[in-house]
């Protein structure tokens, strides 16, 4: 680019997509005189589902501003809690996020999560068809212009994954009402009715279970319940009524 230069800067909680020279300070980035802002944003590392507000000399803009010689910019994170418009609040989750997918459901947040690779256009395409939110760690997924909507996950740990992505989009929780293997709703189920999943130390011991109406693989109270309580009584005191 050989165009007009601007000065840019990142709310701290941005500063993780950037270089690690560039993380502190105002940056100088010359521009083409034809990119939108936003397309300038993400050339600078940052994907614009992270963006909140973008701030020209105290004016407020659009994504699709074009920048011009000498102006500053600030750019925002996105407000929270985040309002998805439109559908139901619905996630998509790509295959290294099993875990986290398994505690929404676990919450009974509507998840869908793909165990295998199915590469980005389809996980796209995906998103928008369903109108879900995409969660990744791959900030090239999230500037496909495809997606419904998307947002970063930004830890690699399940117990905090979880809690950033409960407080940014604070969605409606129905724990225990989902499978965790395929997101589908669960019902009340009789022992009968599940008898050829259980073990016989399993069929003596415990009376009561849900089967899913997707798969058909039943549930009950069996060895983990203990920790997966305490995952569930967390995530409920994280809920804003609470705090």
């Amino acid at each position: 680019m050989n165009g007009p230069e601007i000065r840019v800067e990142f709310a701290p909680e941005l500063h993780v997509f950037l270089p690690q020279a560039r993380r502190s300070g105002t940056l100088r980035a010359t521009t083409d005189g034809l990119s939108s802002l936003g397309h300038v944003v993400e050339s600078l590392g940052v994907p614009l589902t992270e963006v909140g507000a973008l701030v020209v000399d105290g004016r407020e803009v659009r994504v699709s501003h074009v920048p011009a010689a000498g102006e500053s910019v600030t750019v925002l994170t996105v407000a929270r809690p985040q309002r998805v418009p439109g559908a139901p609040l619905r996630f998509l989750l790509d295959v290294h996020l099993g875990t986290l997918a398994r505690r929404l459901r676990l919450l009974g947040v509507d998840t869908a999560y793909e165990s295998t690779d199915i590469g980005d256009p389809a996980l796209a395409a995906r998103s928008a068809a369903q109108q879900r939110v995409m969660l990744s760690r791959d900030r090239g997924l999230l500037r496909r212009r495809e997606l419904w909507a998307g947002a970063f996950v930004y830890s690699t740990r399940p117990e905090e994954q979880l809690r950033d992505v409960l407080d940014r989009f604070q969605p409606e929780l129905r724990p225990w009402t989902r499978c965790t293997a395929c997101n589908g709703v669960l019902r009340k189920a009789t022992k009968d009715e599940v008898a050829d999943q259980l073990k016989h130390g399993t069929h003596a011991t415990y009376d009561v279970f849900a089967q899913c109406t997707e798969c058909g693989r039943a549930y009950w109270k069996g060895a983990h319940h203990e920790q997966l309580e305490a995952i569930v009584e967390r995530a409920m005191a994280l809920r804003p009524e609470r705090r």
